[in-house]
């Protein structure tokens, strides 16, 4: 294969953690491209109530999460990316972090309008259910201390969010007992 015949998209998120909704746009995404770049966005952030788990955490928990599923985890980078406050210049700041890519993978509006401001063709993928798949109910729910969040993510990153402390960890930056 020429690697200039190689289709790839990238798909950002900050995976606060990696959900079952997260899995499924991945899936999606592998049907339409040959490799897909998972951008970890927001890096450089660990330790907060919105983002608990540092980079490294997160890239591993992503590994573990495809692994489960058994995705071929030689058609998928994983690329922590810092943040850059200036939303019209993130997609130029992107490419110096990742390869190459023809399309990005996406659902909120702005993060789709500067991919195409950017000249990137947008994969929109289905929804799946982001009420229930949020990272955001997950940390709540592990903050309010119900297992539930444990049904809404792979078994492998529900092991290893325990393994590493992670609820405790949420509960304590909140000041929760």
């Amino acid at each position: 294969m020429v690697w200039s015949d190689v289709t790839r998209a990238l798909f950002p998120g900050r995976f606060q953690p990696i959900h079952w909704g997260h899995v499924s746009v991945i899936k999606w995404a592998l049907e339409k491209v040959d490799e897909l770049i998972i951008g970890i966005g927001t890096a450089q952030e660990s330790h907060t109530i919105t983002n608990p788990f540092t980079a490294g955490e997160r890239v591993l928990m992503i590994k573990l999460a495809l692994k489960e599923v058994g995705i071929d985890l030689d058609r998928v980078y994983i690329v922590p990316i810092p943040d850059i406050l200036m939303n019209s210049v993130w997609p130029y700041y992107v490419q110096m972090y990742v390869p190459k890519f023809r399309y990005g993978v996406a659902r909120n509006p702005l993060v789709v309008r500067l991919f195409k401001e950017a000249g990137y063709e947008v994969l929109i993928p289905p929804p799946y259910d982001r009420v229930k798949y949020s990272s955001t109910r997950i940390r709540r729910l592990m903050i309010e201390g119900s297992n539930e969040w444990r049904e809404l993510v792979p078994k492998s990153v529900a092991r290893f969010i325990d393994e590493i402390k992670g609820v405790e960890r949420l509960r304590e930056v909140v000041g929760v007992d």
